[in-house]
């Protein structure tokens, strides 16, 4: 009888844990995902990428350790100059046919205090992954109209471009260089809870 009333606790356990999984989708006409970085010294160039998918799972709406996997396509890079484009996408940077993605997995998310969370992962460009960790602020949960349940997050970190392998490195006659090593990362999410 015993063994019979743990077995029933187990699957009870077991059962409300799966339902207790939520999983999000990406809400990609209120998500943008942007970077960053030196041109010439003297000002800078803004660019995003326009196609990604992403993987999202939490316990319930607790975001804590959060399960994220997150894919950009490479040849989706758009930074309003076309040829500029190509240039990124061409083995000086990129190299988009041979390293088609942009991955990031997640290792841990907490928060740190207030709506301020700390991110880290894996991040995994050309062909060189590195833990990286990442500033994310809670920009809150809400019930929209429709019924759906929406939260957003405002993401940033950096990386050094020379780390992955986009070496392309030609500097001014002053020595600086024509396109900066530090790419900053500039991502506005907004999820919602899958039905």
């Amino acid at each position: 009888m015993k063994a019979f009333k743990y077995i029933l606790l187990a699957a009870i356990f077991v059962t409300s844990s799966v339902f207790s999984q939520t999983n999000w989708n990406v809400d990609a006409s209120h998500t943008n995902v942007g970077f960053e970085v030196d041109h010439m010294v003297i000002s800078s160039v803004e660019g995003e990428f326009n196609k990604y998918e992403a993987t999202i799972s939490t316990d319930g709406t607790d975001f804590t350790n959060a399960n994220i996997e997150f894919t950009i396509d490479v040849s989706s890079i758009n930074t309003d100059n076309g040829d500029r484009d190509n240039h990124l996408k061409s083995d000086d940077f990129f190299n988009a046919e041979q390293f088609p993605q942009i991955t990031f997995k997640s290792k841990s998310m907490t928060k740190v205090d207030g709506d301020n969370w700390k991110l880290v992962g894996d991040f995994t460009m050309r062909d060189v992954t590195k833990e990286i960790e990442l500033e994310v602020k809670f920009r809150g949960l809400v019930n929209d109209p429709w019924g759906n349940t929406r939260v957003g997050f405002a993401i940033t970190g950096e990386v050094s471009r020379f780390d992955y392998n986009l070496k392309w490195n030609n500097l001014l006659e002053t020595g600086g260089l024509i396109v900066g090593d530090t790419v900053t990362l500039n991502i506005d999410l907004q999820l919602i809870k899958a039905s």
